[in-house]
């Protein structure tokens, strides 16, 4: 898997660009993607330094439009904290 593959896109809910401020990017990435995984995509992407990860797997949720239902995917999301003082720029502009 290379490093490209492991990030999907970034997350721009309204709590994810306030982490922004603190050296907090969260990104959507691969199911099986591990933490050194994740860690060297980010900063051969981004050209950072990775000081934490944090991992939360979403369930997918269950929808139904009338008497039929089915489930959206399962997602997995990562909370990278970088070394103080670095910013990512090529997220700058979305938030």
């Amino acid at each position: 898997m290379t490093a490209h593959d492991v990030i999907f896109a970034p997350v721009l809910s309204e709590k994810a660009v306030a982490g922004v401020e603190e050296s907090k990017y969260a990104f959507y990435v691969h199911p099986k993607a591990n933490r050194s995984q994740i860690k060297d995509a980010v900063e051969t992407v981004f050209d950072v330094d990775v000081v934490k990860i944090n991992l939360v797997n979403l369930r997918g949720k269950v929808k139904s439009l009338g008497r039929y239902s089915g489930c959206r995917p399962a997602r997995k999301k990562a909370i990278v904290t970088l070394k103080p003082g670095q910013r990512i720029q090529q997220l700058e502009g979305l938030t």
